[in-house]
């Protein structure tokens, strides 16, 4: 199964750092256009791979009309996130079922992930017990696992930028194979839209499946 956290698109609480350079309703609608890109990659890399639904996690809002525009237009699973820290709400994503599958768990803040590179990292855990995708700010904007342990997830310095440092020394001492096929960049702060505007002018007409679900997106209010 393929995962993904998102929070509902409240002004305000949403995108938070980008306030800033884009106003509270800015920032909101760029997190709305996110992710439905997420969930644009990864419900194709779900049907490339002959997957189920994709499993959107909700968060601030389960009954936001975006979270269900979403189902309707990718015919997802939707489940609220549980109460907790990140490592907690993480834990739970990867909880069930009962006996170990395995799982991928991606972020909406890394528009630069393909479904090709999703479909790389499900390949990958056929032959190690847990894959990444590193951040270039010291996280990780993917998550896959086929083994579970609480280690992953527990007393690690989320927000900072020594996740996926601390995340390696927990592998490392749980004896784990792990694969990190690449690093990718995620959209935090304002010096990063630059790179969002490069990345949207370089895939012009390539993605224009992708850009008409955006612009139907944008035609909707939920400010």
């Amino acid at each position: 199964m393929i995962q993904l956290f998102a929070k509902a698109p409240l002004p305000g609480q949403a995108k938070t750092r980008l306030i800033p350079a884009l106003g509270a309703a800015g920032a909101a609608s760029l997190h709305r256009r996110l992710v439905w890109r997420a969930l644009a990659t990864a419900s194709e890399a779900s049907r490339r791979l002959g997957l189920g639904p994709v499993r959107l996690w909700t968060a601030l809002d389960h009954h936001h009309p975006f979270f269900a525009e979403c189902r309707r237009a990718f015919d997802i699973a939707l489940a609220p996130q549980p109460e907790g820290d990140l490592g907690r709400r993480m834990a739970a994503a990867f909880a069930e079922p009962a006996c170990p599958a395995p799982r991928l768990l991606l972020g909406s803040d890394c528009p630069a992930v393909t479904p090709e590179l999703v479909m790389r990292c499900w390949t990958a855990l056929a032959e190690r017990d847990a894959v990444f995708l590193p951040a270039e700010d010291g996280g990780y904007g993917l998550i896959g696992l086929w083994r579970r342990d609480a280690a992953l997830f527990a007393d690690m310095p989320w927000g900072g930028d020594a996740v996926m440092a601390a995340t390696r020394q927990a592998l490392t001492g749980l004896g784990w194979r792990w694969s990190e096929p690449a690093t990718v960049w995620d959209l935090d702060r304002p010096a990063e839209l630059p790179r969002l505007e490069a990345l949207w002018a370089r895939e012009g007409s390539a993605h224009r499946p992708l850009k008409m679900g955006e612009a139907r997106l944008e035609a909707l209010d939920y400010s």
